[in-house]
């Protein structure tokens, strides 16, 4: 159960699926871009009621606006399967707990409904509850009062079971206090490493130990067969230069959707972070804004230099890699200090240093958008966008007509290309690995090596290799596989054998270091990097493997250490300096860490209940569906 309860204090799965039985879904943030034809298409059936793909969408869209307005998130989480897997099961377990509701009586009454509607920020204005502005946001979601408030009826509901189980959740104080100290240990760390590189020049491979290793793996060293393909692909890009869009059709577009274009004001801006430590001291606070003073003392005199100072110096790795570019965000999507300062910037103003929960910004605002803007402002997006789907439509209109041909006609590609005005191209040499790469798709490559097509020299069946690009193949020259010579690979083992050499003598010395620092040397030739200061959210900069060892290390005596090798690059040497606690006598801290590990706890025993509700139900999954819907 410990184990349980500290994997959800820093996670975040079970969580999502306690948020998601209870966010409303019905009214705000729907997708009305979404095709008309799709909306009821199921993407998972709960005792044969439906999940549709536009509640699957909205879903994932609403989960995704909440983590961002909640402050920094890593980007790629917010289009990670596990993301998705976790709304989907977030919204199977919200059937199956209304279900369970329908049969435990459950009551809202009608004044319980009303007071609840009546406090709703969405229908506030000056402070009171606007009928009018009730009955326009109804009517712009195509929704009547009886609807919404049967919805808002279940809502209610689903929040009160879920209240009813949360409340069961009962953490012992000893567990709570082993929990929150795991939680939020500090460990102030060094490392240093044994490079395995220097190694290499001093090895001498022998021409006996080369072909010893290839006389010994000689099943590694063998070219897979491989085909030269003709092919020719149906593809909707080539008919976007056919297609016309006139004015009409794109003013009608964007009346029809005029909400998609009214955002609110956003900002372009970019950004240095110096970051701290959650309860980080104030010796390590004051380091962190002298360094972030450096830097902006260089941009006042460079400001030019911004984005080679952010890829160097910033700690906010999903930006540092682009010169410190956040892209584009509204009010309210960062952090309150950020948000403040940026939103108070003119364009191209570099800011002062501005601190938040994460560390010293330097912030430098790249432009403004969303200011009321007019059809010109998007005409040639929405032109752009209607070309599309016209190009799109035409090429669902022959998909079946090209698969039929490349079938009837299956020993030539030729009828297919002229029908269709194709293009036939070849490829050069490709085994069956190197063609699921070069054209994105296993599919095609297994119908490419199938006997009929392999031996028969037949069109391979029509393949949807990516979304709107339908493809045939048929083989046009065919290579065995064939054994690499030992001249063609003895370059390659030996170097292979050097460094597999140079990794053990690396190891070597890092365990002979190792055991001179356990038994009391100070190691000063080692080349340590500066220490600093981590948790299990802050890494400083260390690498995950690096972390990983970090906080198993033993430190009931300092300075400990651990050593591992750290794949073929080096022997790394990790030192703990010193441990503390990032809540210290902090209060409210703690409290605050007891509200979320008590959230946690409850998620999961929300989580573990649904879990037991599905194993009792027919819940039944379109993975088809799911996967279509990732790609594009």
């Amino acid at each position: 159960m410990l184990d349980a309860i500290r994997k959800h204090t820093t996670g975040w799965m079970a969580k999502l699926i306690l948020a998601l039985i209870t966010i409303p879904f019905a009214l705000f943030g729907i997708d009305s871009y979404l095709n008309q034809a799709g909306r009821d298409v199921a993407v998972a059936k709960v005792n044969g009621d439906k999940i549709s793909i536009q509640e699957y969408g909205n879903a994932i869209e609403n989960v995704r606006n909440r983590m961002q307005a909640d402050g920094k998130v890593d980007k790629a989480l917010l289009d990670s399967p596990q993301l998705k897997q976790s709304v989907l099961d977030g919204l199977i377990t919200r059937r199956l707990v209304n279900a369970e509701i329908g049969k435990a009586n459950f009551k809202i009454s009608d004044e319980q409904l009303s007071q609840h509607i009546l406090g709703m920020p969405e229908f506030q204005e000056n402070g009171k509850f606007s009928e009018d502005l009730y009955q326009k946001t109804l009517a712009q979601n195509k929704m009547t009062a009886t609807k919404f408030e049967n919805d808002r009826r279940t809502e209610l509901l689903t929040q009160q079971a879920r209240d009813g189980l949360v409340a069961l959740v009962s953490i012992p104080k000893s567990v709570a206090s082993q929990t929150l100290q795991f939680a939020h240990q500090q460990r102030e760390v060094s490392a240093a490493e044994i490079k395995t590189a220097p190694f290499i020049n001093q090895i001498k491979i022998t021409p006996e130990q080369i072909k010893a290793y290839y006389d010994l793996h000689k099943d590694k060293f063998v070219v897979p067969e491989q085909v030269k393909l003709e092919f020719a692909m149906l593809s909707a890009a080539t008919y976007v230069a056919q297609m016309k869009v006139d004015d009409k059709e794109i003013k009608d577009f964007y009346d029809a959707n005029s909400a998609k274009f009214q955002n609110d004001e956003q900002r372009h801006a970019s950004h240095i972070l110096i970051g701290f430590a959650a309860g980080a001291s104030d010796k390590d606070k004051l380091a962190a804004k002298e360094k972030a003073a450096g830097i902006l003392a260089e941009l006042k005199k460079s400001p030019k230099k911004f984005a080679e100072l952010a890829t160097k110096n910033s700690q906010d790795p999903g930006s540092a890699v682009k010169g410190g570019d956040l892209g584009t965000f509204a009010r309210g999507a960062m952090v309150k200090p950020f948000d403040e300062a940026v939103f108070n910037m003119k364009v191209g103003q570099i800011s002062d240093l501005v601190e938040s929960e994460f560390g010293y910004h330097i912030i430098r605002l790249d432009g403004i958008s969303g200011q009321n803007p007019s059809l010109d402002s998007f005409k040639t997006q929405i032109k752009s966008d209607l070309l599309w789907q016209k190009a799109q439509a035409k090429y669902a209109e022959l998909a079946d007509d090209f698969s039929n041909t490349v079938y009837e006609q299956s020993g030539s590609l030729k009828p297919a290309a002229d029908k269709f005005n194709l293009q036939l191209q070849t490829s050069g040499w490709l085994s069956r690995d190197d063609g699921a790469k070069f054209f994105k798709n296993e599919k095609l490559m297994n119908s490419v090596f199938s006997e009929p097509v392999l031996k028969e020299k037949r069109n391979t069946e029509a393949i949807e290799v990516s979304p709107d690009n339908m493809m045939s193949a048929r083989v046009v020259d065919y290579k065995a596989s064939a054994p690499r010579t030992f001249d063609e690979v003895k370059g390659g083992i030996e170097a292979v054998l050097k460094l597999e050499q140079a990794v053990k003598l690396a190891t070597d010395k890092g365990t002979a270091d190792l055991a001179k620092l356990k038994a009391g040397d100070a190691g000063n030739d080692l080349g340590w990097i500066e220490p600093v200061t981590v948790d299990r959210k802050n890494a400083q900069g260390l690498t995950d493997i690096v972390m990983n060892q970090v906080f198993k290390i033993d430190a009931s005596k300092l300075p400990a250490y651990a050593g591992f090798v750290n794949g073929k690059t080096s022997y790394t040497i990790v030192k703990v300096l010193s441990v503390s606690n990032a809540l210290g006598k902090d209060e409210a801290a703690k409290s605050a860490a007891e509200a979320e590990l008590q959230a946690a706890m409850a998620a999961e025993y929300v989580s573990a209940y649904g879990q037991s509700l599905k194993a009792k139900s027919d819940v039944t999954v379109n993975r088809k569906l799911l996967e279509a819907k990732s790609e594009q």
